[in-house]
């Protein structure tokens, strides 16, 4: 018998009678007492923008000695930042000493080289679960390694949840940039406590800009604003609060849902705007929620972008869904709303305020149509994989693991495709819950979403359809790298591996799920390679499984 998240929360307390998105633990499982969110003062501190990185000069590119790369070298940190004006300062863990970590601005087929250092204290302020696979007792308790999600990165600059290192240390890494315009980020990838680090701040914005966005004359520079937003826990001093499951042997949870917005590392910020567009470059970086943003004027979002550049033309948005790690590029017109003040929501809790000036509007209109986006074929697929989403109960019923195809992380690798070939994945989501799915490496489009028996599928091992095939929303018809695999129901998407040969990962971006097995490595083999020669494994079947290892 399976145990789902909800019986988990309910069985730990976490699950409160109210909606589950921001819901609170309860007390029983708080190790102190946390703020009251009451003391804090809507709309008084300004939004921050992160700051911008500086390159440290040139050096020659790995790829091409003879030509050269801007090198950029940034810092894992601990720093204190005030939160909010009625708060002490808060400590962090950041890039560069900010949350989010300094803004990298590249060029498309224009390479840079960062070197990640990891000055970071060598105890880590936040609960570690040594039973989860990678966060073993034998392990350093603070270890690191950057991401860049959406980079077309070779394997060995990925930032493989592996190739962690500890304070004292720093790694080079190349990024040779070779794709759309698109808004990026980078954050923690260490095995087994990523959702511990990136929890404490270690995430930044990276932008990859090219001629073919210059020449939309989109709204830019100081009309340009990026929101990084995540929810967070504060204790009565201000200080980061990361729940524990109760069980001092074991502390992880199944998510976070945190009763505090941060937008840009602020809580409850305003915004003042001229009567004119603004571009919002949206990005959620929080470890498990899902937000559900509007405005509180009705007007609508124009939503112009996805995950990896430009839709094919613009899509209105009366309220934005945006899971995990996914990110939406925004047009919000304020030119008929001269000196209202406008508050952005989730659901109906306030995130921000806009507050716009008196003066003459702005006219010039938005182009009806983007960057095309040719639409992939299934005929073009040479391999189409059936891979499940699961979540089982250990053997003493007392906790939880989540596992893609059926595998943990050390199991053999399944998924082998040919590098430049087109394979649909059919990921079929046999649990209560939405992950939002991400493929390092490689872009991809949505094909569709469809109901199934889950009953069926997991005793009978026959996939049968329940419902049609529903097409994805017009704000998802573009350029992927994170997806929203809905609860009991099969999610399609098309992929090229394109690119570079070797070893990268997939795996569900709630950071909860994904430090405890819901992350797979994968390879992309050269046609020809022995690697290509390998036979597919076949995944075992696991009725009940372990959640834990000592």
């Amino acid at each position: 018998m399976r145990l789902t998240r909800r019986d988990f929360l309910k069985k730990t307390g976490i699950l409160t009678a109210a909606t589950a998105l921001h819901a609170m633990p309860q007390q029983t499982i708080r190790a102190r007492p946390v703020l009251d969110t009451k003391l804090l003062t809507p709309f008084v501190d300004p939004l921050p923008q992160p700051p911008v990185a500086q390159s440290s000069g040139t050096r020659p590119s790995p790829d091409n000695p003879q030509r050269q790369a801007r090198y950029y070298q940034i810092a894992m940190q601990e720093f204190e930042s005030q939160l909010h004006r009625n708060l002490p300062a808060t400590r962090l863990w950041g890039y560069g000493s900010s949350f989010p970590g300094p803004t990298i601005e590249t060029r498309s087929d224009e390479p840079v080289l960062v070197e990640w250092v990891n000055s970071l204290p060598q105890k880590h302020f936040l609960p570690i679960d040594h039973n989860l696979h990678g966060a073993e007792r034998s392990k350093p308790d603070v270890r690191a390694v950057v991401h860049v999600h959406g980079a077309k990165t070779p394997a060995h600059n990925d930032g493989y949840p592996e190739d962690w290192y500890v304070p004292g240390k720093s790694a080079v890494y190349c990024y040779p940039n070779k794709q759309d315009a698109a808004a990026l980020w980078y954050h923690d990838h260490a095995m087994g406590i990523n959702r511990l680090n990136i929890y404490a701040g270690l995430a930044g914005i990276y932008f990859v800009r090219d001629d073919f966005e210059d020449s939309m004359h989109l709204p830019s520079g100081e009309y340009e604003i990026p929101l990084v937003i995540c929810d967070r826990m504060l204790d009565s001093k201000g200080q980061l609060y990361y729940p524990e499951s109760g069980n001092p042997e074991a502390p992880w949870i199944p998510e976070f849902s945190g009763d505090i917005l941060l937008v840009n590392g602020k809580i409850l910020p305003y915004l003042k705007v001229e009567p004119r567009k603004y571009r919002f470059r949206l990005f959620n970086v929080s470890n498990s929620s899902s937000f559900y943003l509007s405005l509180s004027n009705n007007a609508p979002f124009t939503q112009i972008g996805t995950d990896q550049g430009l839709l094919s033309a613009p899509v209105q948005v009366a309220k934005l869904m945006i899971a995990p790690a996914e990110r939406a590029d925004l047009i919000v017109d304020f030119s008929k709303y001269r000196g209202e003040k406008i508050v952005v929501l989730n659901n109906v809790l306030p995130m921000m305020q806009f507050r716009v000036a008196s003066g003459a509007p702005e006219q010039k209109p938005l182009a009806a149509s983007l960057r095309p986006v040719p639409k992939m074929l299934e005929s073009t697929a040479i391999k189409t994989r059936m891979l499940s989403l699961d979540e089982y109960r250990d053997r003493a019923g007392d906790s939880m693991i989540m596992l893609l195809n059926r595998s943990r992380w050390h199991m053999p690798i399944t998924e082998r495709p040919l590098l430049d070939s087109v394979e649909i994945w059919e990921l079929i989501n046999t649990t209560d819950d939405q992950h939002p799915i991400h493929l390092h490496l490689v872009r991809f489009q949505i094909l569709e979403r469809r109901t199934f028996d889950k009953f069926t599928y997991q005793y009978k091992k026959t996939l049968r359809f329940t419902g049609p095939a529903i097409a994805p929303d017009a704000n998802e018809a573009g350029w992927k790298d994170t997806v929203r695999a809905e609860a009991a129901m099969v999610t399609r998407i098309i992929v090229r591996f394109e690119g570079y040969p070797g070893r990268y990962v997939w795996h569900c971006h709630n950071l909860e799920h994904e430090d405890n097995e819901m992350m797979r490595p994968y390879e992309v083999v050269a046609p020809g390679s022995v690697g290509a020669a390998l036979p597919s494994v076949t995944p075992p079947s696991i009725p009940m499984c372990s959640a834990r290892t000592s």
